[in-house]
């Protein structure tokens, strides 16, 4: 853990990206309470138009993200915060340091984030990650469940059941249960990953997610959820304690009921491992479900946790939900992907984060801050200790 003192914020934040993903509620966040703000696009018109449509007009300036611009024009103590894809995060984390300059993004820390991350520390650079809505979001619900159950049980518990499981759906479920609003492929090729979590006290590894999919009754509705990514190094991310045995440990994917049977076509070609074959029916499906300027997005989350204490002790469950759709003002994944981010640079820019790796809220109290931030700007969490229940096994 490094002790150098965090290079002090300039005050000036570049977003770089102006994608379906940045929302007004995030930007305005930002030029509310930074000193400066520069957005990039790949053309300054683009980024202007983008201003505009969000109300924001005069609030921030605009860049075109050509070769070598960031770099003549990032300073020592600037926020580089990065809306691209997350292939291109060490780039623009390298160049940050370069810089000598902060860094933040929504995406989950690869090996390489990590490693550039290490050197940040040293050079006394915060580097903020997982700090949108899934990874981010989720991480703040979980903190302050965990804490609330560690108070209530103590650090020693005989089962322990915890759930994850977030989406982005249609408000309005279409044929597909589904409409496309980031890159296609990468929704299709996602699924070809293997996923770890806890299920029945071990670890479990489902090579097609997919086929892992069960229903999940939230409030009177149902869904469908499917583990996704590495869920395990997440129980120790969340503070819980080695003395409470975990009978479940899944963070995964939720989609409205009735999706695995609609994409039936989808997990045939996954199966196939063809790539030119997932990019032809990924390109094919867009134009069938685009989001369109009508459409209403809704984004569920769900967080919840049972813990029974050791010898027939007290038991404690709770369960925080997130339910939101957008309007013709804002989508409700920007919404919920770059406030939370905004929120996180602020955080930054007031000296509240250390140097170096930091995931959205590295504790209940941080976590707890976030949440009350969120709430202020529209994003509730409801809590309820009636848990979400599963009335099937894996189908």
């Amino acid at each position: 853990m490094t002790t150098t003192p965090p290079v002090p914020a300039s005050g000036t934040v570049h977003w770089i990206g102006t994608g379906l993903s940045t929302g007004r509620s995030g930007l305005a966040l930002l030029c509310d309470r930074a000193a400066r703000v520069v957005l990039w696009d790949r053309t300054a018109d683009r980024a202007a138009a983008r201003l505009a449509a969000h109300g924001l007009t005069g609030r921030a300036e605009v860049r075109a993200l050509e070769p070598e611009a960031l770099e003549r024009e990032v300073g020592a103590g600037d926020v580089v915060v990065s809306m691209l894809p997350a292939a291109e995060h060490p780039r623009l984390l390298r160049l940050a340091i370069a810089a000598r300059a902060h860094f933040a993004c929504t995406s989950y820390v690869s090996d390489e984030l990590r490693e550039e991350a290490a050197r940040a520390a040293g050079a006394g650079l915060v580097v903020l990650t997982e700090a949108g809505l899934d990874p981010g979001i989720d991480h703040l619900m979980a903190h302050q469940l965990v804490e609330r159950a560690r108070e209530e049980i103590g650090d020693t518990a005989a089962s322990v059941t915890f759930t994850s499981y977030c989406g982005g759906v249609p408000a309005v479920p279409n044929d597909f249960r589904y409409r496309f609003s980031w890159a296609p492929y990468g929704v299709l090729a996602a699924l070809g990953s293997p996923a770890r979590y806890i299920d029945g006290g071990a670890e479990r590894t489902a090579p097609r997610p997919w086929e892992a999919t069960r229903e999940l009754v939230l409030a009177g509705e149902t869904f469908e959820v499917y583990p996704n990514r590495d869920s395990v190094p997440f129980a120790a991310q969340y503070g819980i304690p080695a003395g409470w045995h975990l009978d479940t440990f899944v963070r995964g994917t939720l989609r409205n009921a009735g999706w695995r049977a609609a994409w039936s076509e989808v997990f045939a070609t996954v199966r196939t491992g063809d790539e030119h074959q997932l990019r032809a029916l990924a390109k094919e499906l867009a134009q069938r479900y685009p989001t369109n300027e009508t459409d209403r997005d809704r984004v569920v989350l769900s967080v919840a946790l049972q813990v029974s204490g050791a010898g027939g002790g007290r038991d404690w469950r709770g369960a925080l939900l997130l339910d939101l759709t957008g309007d013709e003002a804002e989508s409700a994944m920007a919404l919920c992907v770059s406030l939370p981010l905004a929120y996180g640079v602020t955080r930054l820019l007031d000296g509240g984060l250390p140097a170096g790796l930091n995931r959205a809220a590295e504790s209940p109290a941080e976590a707890g801050r976030w949440l009350a931030s969120l709430e202020d700007h529209g994003v509730r969490t409801a809590f309820v200790d009636t848990l979400p229940t599963e009335p099937g096994a894996p189908r």
